[in-house]
């Protein structure tokens, strides 16, 4: 380290080159970097993208992807004045892939570990598709803690499956056992049933975005994928939608053929203090399909 003496006796276009440096050095070098693994559990850590400063708007992806399904909403919240935070469950993506664990109360508990240690206060909770219904189930397991807002896209809850009193799903439990027999003899045949009704049309993403998804989807680990589905085809979370005290935003594509939008009438019907907006373009994957719009309605949401 140079002294102040040191530095006087430098040539002047070197110390005009150091202070150059110094006044056009990015924004972003003097932050403070954020860990991007976190432990949860012993051997188990959770990939986590840490974007931004901010009020913390937490993400939880959907089922099979990562917290990389998020790219184009980091940004965007960033640049908001937000702090944007996906995580990424056991099982999938980049975290680790342990051989137990796979519920919704360890994924609770995994979520509460990240928000415990990276001290979050008054987060914007959001979660998609199966990240919905394990929010909704954090609610309820850990009442809302760090929690100040909730946001649900596309979500699959209470029930992703049929019920005796409970029709408003597109799929049976016959449905979805189908679909875990599929998933241990050929999972790229699955990810391919899948992609087929996640968007409104085949056009309605470009191809290169599709195929991006896609190479996310074969990162989960297959033992994740099968277990998962049994919890998704199993699940009843309408007891826990009595624990959401917060304002929540419900967002949800008309054209959804993997969700209801029936679904999101019933969050909305259960939720006291909740929006429901409607994105008429879009199918299951609104925050590519119309992810402008995505932006706008959570950031907006984010900063009331």
């Amino acid at each position: 380290m140079y002294s102040f003496k040191k530095l006087r006796s430098l040539p002047f276009y070197l110390l005009s080159a150091i202070a150059s440096l110094l006044l056009h050095a990015p924004a972003d070098a003097q932050q403070i970097s954020h860990p991007e693994y976190i432990e949860v559990a012993k051997n188990v850590r959770l990939h986590v993208t840490d974007i931004g400063k901010g009020r913390p708007i937490v993400l939880i992806h959907g089922f099979p992807l990562s917290d990389e399904m998020y790219e184009y909403q980091y940004g965007a919240l960033a640049k908001a004045g937000f702090r944007a935070i996906g995580i990424t469950m056991r099982g999938f993506g980049h975290s680790d892939k342990p051989g137990a664990g796979y519920n919704y109360d360890t994924y609770a508990d995994d979520i509460k570990s990240v928000l415990d240690q990276l001290q979050l206060d008054n987060a914007v909770l959001g979660g998609f598709s199966m990240g919905g219904a394990i929010a909704i189930h954090y609610m309820n397991r850990h009442h809302g803690s760090h929690v100040g807002k909730l946001a649900l896209f596309a979500a699959a809850a209470p029930c992703w499956t049929k019920q005796p009193d409970f029709p408003y799903s597109f799929f049976t439990k016959e449905d979805i056992n189908q679909l875990i027999e599929l998933a241990s003899v050929n999972r790229p045949a699955l990810y391919e049933e899948f992609g087929k009704k996640f968007t409104a049309t085949s056009t309605s993403v470009p191809a290169g975005i599709a195929a991006w998804l896609g190479t996310i989807n074969l990162k989960a680990s297959g033992f994740a994928v099968q277990q998962m589905l049994m919890v998704l085809r199993d699940a009843d979370e309408r007891e826990s939608l009595k624990a959401i005290k917060v304002n929540t935003l419900i967002l949800q594509g008309r054209l959804d053929s993997i969700v209801s939008y029936q679904l999101a009438e019933q969050l909305n019907k259960a939720i006291p203090n909740s929006k429901l907006v409607p994105f008429e373009k879009s199918g299951h994957a609104l925050f590519v399909e119309e992810a402008d719009k995505f932006n706008k309605e959570l950031i907006e949401f984010a900063g009331n």
